[in-house]
């Protein structure tokens, strides 16, 4: 089979699965009239798909920031963070992340992904191990594979199975790197902080964890699971986006170890990738503010998701483990999973359809994302159209 023909099959197989040809992992959004409305071919949708967690896409202070350093810095940097793509913003904003979280110190990347890349590929090697989630983000797995340590899975949130893995390593667990989430992607639930930090202190290794989902959702300021938990003494490298919370696209680490600033100098991913264009930090910086004081913008997106929890778990519908921002319905075939897809467009609301492999554990997804900007009445709208569609759904 040639490199094309790879290609073939796939472009097969997703036509067997999608007859109608409307393209689901790519369907055009025509207008954004708020952070939960948009425009889908000549419909208003109401948006139930994005990660908008505090609904900061449209905050004023974000787009004044943007349209002040677009004005006068410029569309983008065209260089790297090493060359001559590091301005003041970049640095300011690294040292504003790290003031937030009360660290040391602080590295900006370009992407959510790059963070993961870069931080993973730059702490690991040969010779080294990285323990990771089996539900682990693609970017975990990627940094990983980047990295050229040894990888081994354990099973989702299975402390047992961690435990046991470490042991296993005897004296190479010094020189591991163990990686979990704060709020896994796809069925919402949180890592058992407290648990994991036991056994990377009981096994002299080192810890990283990724809080992408739950920065800005989960504690009393949105540092996310580590403050919830009281535990960010016992987490080494904390990474995370600006694509969810803060309504822009960028990553960052973490850390209150000194060597961090030196995987600026060791990773590919920092040394050869542009850096943040002005407009998205200077945004990034005005949407961190927000952040810091949204008790109120959390209290309402949990509010939120709640309540659409309780509603379709009322209703039948198979869910995550516990309530969270991210809402996903598990279904048992693709073809269900596609069928709800097709039936909540239908009713104007647009959601995340999840396949094997990227849904655990084979099942599909249907992915609600929560925002603090929703209304309850939307809330409702939505659980009202899970309601119609159940019966076509299971028949």
């Amino acid at each position: 089979m040639s490199l094309l023909d790879k290609l073939d099959a796939v472009a097969a197989a997703r036509k067997a699965l999608l007859p109608e040809g409307v393209d689901v992992f790519g369907i055009p959004i025509g207008q954004i009239y708020s952070a939960t409305e948009a425009k889908i071919g000549d419909r208003r949708i109401l948006f139930l798909g994005t990660n908008n967690y505090l609904g900061l896409t449209f905050a004023p202070e974000c787009l004044r920031a943007a349209h002040e350093a677009l004005e006068s810095e410029g569309t983008g940097t065209t260089g790297s963070r090493m060359a001559s793509g590091s301005y003041g913003g970049h640095r300011a904003l690294e040292r504003e992340f790290a003031n937030f979280y009360n660290c040391l110190s602080c590295i900006v990347f370009t992407t959510g992904y790059q963070a993961n890349l870069a931080t993973i590929s730059g702490l690991a090697g040969a010779g080294d191990v990285v323990l990771i989630d089996g539900d682990s983000h693609a970017s975990i797995y990627d940094g990983c594979r980047l990295s050229g340590a040894e990888i081994i899975r354990f099973r989702h949130n299975d402390m047992t199975d961690l435990d046991k893995r470490l042991r296993r390593l005897g004296e190479r667990s010094r020189s591991t790197l163990i990686i979990v989430e704060g709020i896994y992607s796809m069925l919402g639930d949180r890592a058992p902080l407290a648990d994991i930090v036991r056994l990377k202190d009981a096994y002299h290794s080192t810890l990283l964890l990724d809080e992408a989902h739950s920065l800005g959702v989960l504690g009393r300021t949105g540092q996310g699971l580590v403050e919830e938990t009281g535990l960010i003494g016992g987490v080494d490298f904390i990474t995370g986006t600006f694509s969810k919370s803060l309504g822009g696209i960028g990553g960052y680490c973490v850390s209150n170890h000194p060597q961090l600033d030196q995987l600026r100098y060791v990773s590919r991913p920092y040394i050869f990738t542009a850096s943040p264009s002005p407009a998205t930090i200077a945004s990034t910086r005005a949407a961190l503010k927000l952040l810091h004081d949204g008790t109120g913008l959390r209290e309402q997106l949990w509010k939120n998701a709640h309540q659409l929890y309780s509603r379709l778990q009322e209703l039948g519908y198979q869910l995550g483990p516990e309530p969270s921002p991210i809402v996903a319905t598990i279904l048992d075939t693709p073809q269900q999973a596609l069928a709800l897809w097709n039936g909540l467009l239908e009713h104007g609301i647009y959601v995340n359809l999840m396949l094997p492999p990227a849904a655990p554990d084979g099942k599909s997804l249907v992915r609600c994302s929560v925002s603090a900007a929703h209304t309850s009445e939307q809330m409702d709208y939505a659980g009202q159209a899970f309601a119609e569609l159940r019966g076509t759904i299971f028949q």
